[in-house]
C-alpha cells in the first residue's frame, strides 16, 4: 500500500460527505470510490480527496474515461509505468454508468488489490444501485479502500442543507428563506449552491431575510408573493386579486405563489391558536404580526380545513394530478382568504 494508506481492517468504515474530512485527517487511503446521485457532492468529495493527495505530495494526475470503447488493458499498462520524474500521482477513472464490463471489472479489482507504488486510485461513478454494489469490482474497491457514498438530499432535509451551506458563505438564512429557496431549486443542489453564491455576492455576510431571497431568487420585479398574502390577510380582495394577476403576467412560477400562501395559512393557524405569537423581528416582523393577529380575529369563524384542502388541490393541479386551471383555483383561495367567498373555482 502507498504511504499513509488505510489498512484493510479499517476500510469498511462508512464514509459520507459529512465525515469525509474527518476520515482524510486520519489518513489517506490508496484506493477510493466516490459515487452517488448528487453531482455537486460527488465533485466536492473528489476535490477533497485530490487536495489531501496534493498535500501529501501526489502532484501527478492521470484521468481516464471508462466508456464502452475504453481500452482497459491500456489503463493497466499505464498504471504500471513510471512517470518521467517518478512523481506520486492520482489515477482517476471516471465510470459514468457503473458498468465497466468483464474486462474493466478485472482491471479495477487488480488495481485495488495491488495498487502501483506511489499511486492513488480514484474511481468516480454515478448512482450506486444494487447492480453496482453487488459487482466484483465494487466489492474489491470496498475491501481494499474506501467508498464515499453520496446520498440524495431529500426535499424534507433540503432547507437544513441550504442553511448549513449558506453558513459557509457567512450567510444566515431563516427557516422561511431556506424553505423558499428549496422550493425554487426543486432539489437541484447545484442550482441551490449557485443561488447561495449569488446571495453572498449581492448581500454580503450576515442575515438574509426571506423577502430578500424572494427578490433575488424569484426575481419578481414589480409584484412579489408576500404582497399577495398581505393583501389577502388584510381583507383587501380587490388588491389581492390584482397582485395575483400581476404575478401571473410577470411569469412568476405558480409553485412559489402557492408556497407563500401556504406559509401565510400556517401563520394564520398559529395566530388563531396562540394570539400572543410573533411572526418575525424588526419593523417587518411587527407589521406581519399585526396583520396576522387582525386576520385571526377577522377569520375566527373561518374553518382552516377547507383552505388547506383548496391549497392541496392547487398543488395537484400544478403537478398534473387533477384537471382544471390552477390559476383560477388559487384565485378562489385568495378571494376566500380575503373574505370574498362568492368567487368559486369551476
Amino acid at each position: 500500500m502507498a504511504p499513509g494508506a488505510v489498512p484493510p481492517d479499517n476500510a469498511r468504515v462508512k464514509v459520507y460527505p459529512e465525515n469525509l474530512t474527518r476520515e482524510l485527517e486520519k489518513s489517506l487511503a490508496s484506493v477510493w470510490l466516490v459515487g452517488g446521485e448528487e453531482p455537486l457532492l460527488v465533485a466536492e468529495a473528489c476535490d477533497a480527496i485530490r487536495a489531501k493527495a496534493r498535500a501529501e505530495g501526489y502532484a501527478g494526475r492521470d484521468i481516464f474515461f471508462g466508456d464502452r470503447q475504453f481500452d482497459w488493458a491500456g489503463l493497466l499498462e499505464s498504471s504500471q509505468s513510471l512517470s518521467l520524474f517518478a512523481e506520486r500521482r492520482v489515477i482517476e477513472v471516471k465510470l459514468p454508468t457503473g458498468k465497466p464490463g468483464a474486462e474493466g471489472s478485472k482491471v479495477l479489482a487488480k488495481l485495488a488489490g495491488d495498487p502501483p507504488p506511489d499511486t492513488i486510485l480514484l474511481v468516480v461513478t454515478g448512482k450506486m444501485d444494487r447492480d453496482v454494489t453487488s459487482s466484483a469490482w465494487y466489492k474489491a474497491l470496498d475491501k481494499e479502500g474506501k467508498v464515499v457514498a453520496v446520498q440524495a438530499v431529500e426535499i424534507g432535509r433540503l432547507p437544513q442543507w441550504i442553511r448549513s451551506r449558506a453558513s459557509r458563505h457567512g450567510i444566515t438564512l431563516d427557516e422561511d428563506g431556506a424553505r423558499l429557496l428549496a422550493e425554487r431549486v426543486e432539489g437541484n443542489l447545484l442550482a441551490a449552491h449557485q443561488e447561495i453564491e449569488k446571495l453572498a455576492l449581492l448581500q454580503g455576510k450576515g442575515p438574509v431575510s426571506v423577502e430578500t431571497v424572494a427578490e433575488v431568487v424569484a426575481n419578481s420585479a414589480r409584484y412579489d408573493v408576500f404582497q399577495l398574502g398581505e393583501a389577502a390577510l388584510s381583507g383587501d380582495a380587490a388588491r389581492s386579486l390584482r397582485v395575483l394577476e400581476g404575478l401571473k403576467a410577470e411569469g412568476t412560477e405558480l409553485p412559489i405563489v402557492l408556497w407563500a400562501l401556504c406559509r401565510d395559512l400556517r401563520s394564520l393557524a398559529e395566530a388563531r391558536a396562540n394570539p400572543g405569537a410573533s411572526f418575525g423581528y424588526g419593523r417587518q416582523g411587527e407589521r406581519r404580526t399585526e396583520i396576522m393577529r387582525a386576520a385571526a380575529r377577522r377569520l375566527a369563524k373561518q374553518r382552516m380545513a377547507p383552505l388547506i384542502e383548496q391549497a392541496g388541490r392547487v398543488d395537484r393541479l400544478v403537478k398534473g394530478l387533477a384537471k382544471g386551471d390552477p390559476w383560477t383555483e388559487i384565485a378562489a383561495l385568495v378571494a376566500t382568504l380575503a373574505g370574498a367567498p362568492a368567487l368559486k373555482a369551476p
